[in-house]
């Protein structure tokens, strides 16, 4: 099978096909992290540069060790460190970037639609690492590759996502591809964070928590994003845990086998108790382990010979 995509931007611009040979890939390419030596030569003499414009700990690193796992050389820049403190556009620095002919631009940005401008302005390939409110596209295939590896599928499951829908990017990405992979969507928050026309992305909205984990095979609990709130949209973060947090009393509503999900940082205490966090049905730190297989497969397919090739 081919992929023809020079870029990775959104989980819309991808067909199903598309994201299960991602899936594949990534699977095969786990195995290289436990390996004694965890290093190939996929990609020697491919340069990638990992620009951060928001703090990440998880998907920076991720895709760091990635990029180090397959041979490539990896640049980090921050905003800090880059000429944008002194005025220089988002545009400008990325041509400049180019100039040093970067094989993929890993690009994170507090503005949505960052890594499409910048994608259509250079001839590197372009991965969007999050941008605003809009996409994190990464994020949800190893969501996605968690689920399936956990589930043995994606297609017939029940997923609910509950927390800060309105300002997550995970969650936009999650629901289109949960969706578009044959999954039912259910989504919980409070009034104020449950964005307008969302269901139109294919999910349903359940009127409490209750309802939305009951009969659920997986539970996406998403964190309270403060840093993007204009102002405070819940009193206080105990009436939040109370009303939308998940305990151990709640988990009794969904499946047996339901498998609890965080893209973190979590926030222990107020969108899930820490025994839940911690418990046997939760695969947070496996979603990290599959995150950098998962991104080691999009360096790969952007950038490995493979999109004008026929996969292995």
């Amino acid at each position: 099978m081919r992929f023809g995509k020079k870029d990775i931007l959104d989980i819309k611009s991808l067909e199903a096909h598309e994201i299960s040979l991602i899936l594949d890939t990534a699977q095969g390419m786990k195995e290289i992290s436990e390996r004694p030596v965890k290093k190939v030569p996929t990609l020697r003499g491919k340069t990638i540069v990992l620009f951060f414009q928001e703090p990440s700990t998880r998907t920076k690193l991720s895709f760091d060790t990635a990029a180090k796992r397959l041979s490539a050389d990896s640049i980090s820049l921050s905003k800090s460190s880059s000429s944008i403190v002194k005025g220089e556009t988002l545009i400008d620095t990325a041509k400049n970037l180019e100039a040093m002919n970067p094989d993929v631009i890993v690009l994170r940005h507090s503005s949505s639609g960052a890594p499409h401008l910048i994608a259509r302005r250079v001839s590197s390939s372009v991965i969007n690492a999050g941008d605003g409110i809009h996409a994190h596209p990464s994020q949800a295939l190893l969501d996605m590759m968690s689920i399936r590896e956990k589930k043995g599928k994606i297609k017939g499951l029940n997923i609910s996502i509950i927390g800060d829908i309105a300002h997550s990017r995970v969650a936009r990405s999650d629901i289109t591809g949960f969706s578009k992979m044959g999954a039912s969507v259910s989504i919980c928050a409070p009034p104020t964070m449950i964005p307008m026309g969302i269901e139109n992305l294919g999910c349903r909205i359940s009127p409490s928590i209750e309802t939305c984990i009951e009969g659920a095979d997986v539970i996406m609990m998403l964190r309270i994003q403060k840093e993007r709130q204009g102002n405070i949209l819940f009193p206080t973060e105990r009436e939040y845990a109370d009303l939308f947090g998940l305990n151990k009393a709640r988990l009794g509503l969904a499946k047996k086998d339901v498998v609890i999900m965080h893209p973190g940082p979590m926030n222990r205490g107020v969108e899930i108790s820490n025994d839940v966090a911690d418990s046997e049905n939760s695969i947070i730190l496996e979603q990290v382990t599959n995150g950098v297989a998962l991104r080691m497969a999009l360096f790969y397919l952007v950038a490995g010979g493979s999109r004008h090739a026929d996969s292995d």
